[in-house]
């Protein structure tokens, strides 16, 4: 209570500026997804849609430490920047430790977990702080998706502890508009079962109009231990951050050897479940993040592979994808003991390529129907490559998609689509922009590419029936959509 007491004075002139800032005057003119109401799964039960049907894409960023590390200034950078870039979720973790503190020194919680002790009125705490940041992001159109404590302090929250935390954020959070749910936090999900289910139908008791889902342990997905909750909306893995090859000693492997790159196998194994959900890749490799995270003279992954996870991801069925980068999510800078070898300020980081690169693959599957889209390797004629040479097929109806990670040729079957001839396109993910390769008949057909075998050369070829419109022969670069 004495670090409350120091800060009142301070707490109070914020909470008076805040009164004179109101979210109104915020973010006037920018897109508000939820304008389209509030997030549920469609009816085939693989995406999430709006209650309108308006379709909903997934572009996230792990912002893990920002309730902590960043002040108010910040927050407003960040988001405003996020937005920018065309990222429309951000994954935060609320308690991270028990306890825990943000920039201004205001604590969350402690082992009791009475929240009461932690929100007192006029004072603007830890809980204030995250109330601006949800608020915030609302103003620029982001969703807040909330890991409610992460999964290291799992033993310290009791089933009770649980239920009370469920009903403390539930409430506290049940009438803002962009929130998503995530129970777990990087934790295999027979560990604290009781105490996790006790948070999530705490949570849905008090908030039954926000979607929710389980971050896993790296390597596995939430289908494997909560496919069949009643509380889960959509299941969630984390393809983690090794290379192909490299085990460092775990003893926890769920996958086979060798593919520890191949995080379209999630996408399959979560789908092998009953009931169907919609699945997303929630923690791919992030930019400039030491192959394996602990050796920090490893090789550091790059913006072509957090393209090809992107890619190969959402092509095998994802709603959507999340982004990371090494010192983004930690939120680097000078001073701060970095972890997993991250010492680029996180404002530089933005900056990246990988970073900018995301959303020229949200806006190519918001150009089309967006529900219709199913993985479909048979596009692929012949046999398929391995590893980097494998090449990823999805469609709809009347179009196709088919990445190609390595530049290696392939030849795609154009006869799974409807319509006698096929408008085709190639699009470079690195800036969205696009080669209209011609009209061509309905079959197959051969695709080169004048590039240098796995030099950051991956493409995608787009074909569409003639008799559609969703791109135009002469468009140059894929359109900006929301």
């Amino acid at each position: 209570m004495k670090q409350i007491k120091r800060t009142t004075c301070v707490s109070l002139l914020l909470t008076a500026m805040l009164a004179l800032t109101t979210t109104a005057a915020w973010g006037a003119n920018i897109y508000k997804p939820w304008d389209h109401g509030r997030l549920k799964v469609s009816d085939n039960q693989r995406y999430l849609v709006h209650e309108d049907g308006a379709p909903f894409f997934w572009l996230g960023n792990t912002a893990w430490l920002i309730s902590e590390r960043l002040n108010r200034d910040e927050v407003e950078y960040y988001l405003t920047r996020e937005r920018e870039a065309g990222y429309n979720v951000e994954q935060i973790q609320v308690l991270n430790a028990i306890p825990t503190f943000n920039i201004y020194g205001h604590q969350a919680n402690d082992a009791s977990f009475n929240f009461s002790k932690f929100t007192i009125p006029g004072v603007y705490g830890y809980w204030e702080h995250l109330d601006y940041i949800v608020d915030f992001a609302a103003s620029q159109g982001i969703y807040i998706a909330m890991d409610c404590i992460w999964g290291s302090q799992i033993e310290r929250m009791t089933v009770g502890k649980a239920m009370a935390y469920g009903k403390f954020l539930g409430e506290r959070y049940k009438n803002k508009p962009n929130i998503i749910w995530m129970i777990g936090g990087d934790i295999m999900g027979d560990k604290g079962t009781a105490s996790w289910d006790a948070l999530a139908r705490a949570i849905k008791k008090a908030d039954p109009n926000h979607v929710m889902t389980f971050h896993p342990r790296g390597r596995t997905t939430s289908a494997w231990w909560y496919n069949d909750r009643e509380w889960l909306d959509f299941n969630m893995f984390q393809s983690g951050h090794r290379r192909y090859g490299q085990r460092n000693g775990d003893g926890d492997y769920t996958i086979k050897d060798n593919t520890e790159e191949d995080n379209w196998r999630y996408v399959d194994m979560s789908w092998e479940k009953e009931p169907l959900r919609p699945v997303i890749d929630g923690e791919p490799s992030y930019e400039d993040i030491p192959q394996g995270l602990h050796d920090f003279k490893a090789p550091r992954w790059q913006a072509a592979d957090v393209r090809r996870y992107a890619y190969w991801a959402v092509f095998a069925g994802c709603f959507g994808h999340t982004y990371g980068h090494n010192s983004i999510m930690q939120f680097m800078r000078p001073g701060l003991l970095g972890s997993f070898g991250a010492e680029k300020p996180w404002w530089e980081a933005m900056n990246d390529p990988g970073y900018g690169q995301m959303k020229y693959l949200k806006w190519l599957i918001l150009s089309l129907p967006f529900t219709e889209r199913q993985p479909d390797q048979t596009i692929v004629c012949g046999q398929n490559g391995e590893r980097y040479d494998r090449v990823i097929a999805c469609r709809g109806t009347d179009y196709l998609l088919a990445y190609n990670y390595s530049g290696k040729p392939m030849r795609l079957d154009l006869t799974k689509i409807t319509g006698e001839r096929k408008n085709v396109w190639v699009m470079n993910p690195t800036d969205g922009s696009l080669q209209f390769l011609g009209e061509m008949d309905n079959s197959e057909h051969d695709f080169t590419f004048d590039v240098a075998y796995l030099q950051g050369s991956d493409r995608v070829i787009i074909a569409i029936d003639s008799t559609k419109d969703y791109l135009k022969k002469d468009a140059q670069q894929i359109e900006e959509r929301f």
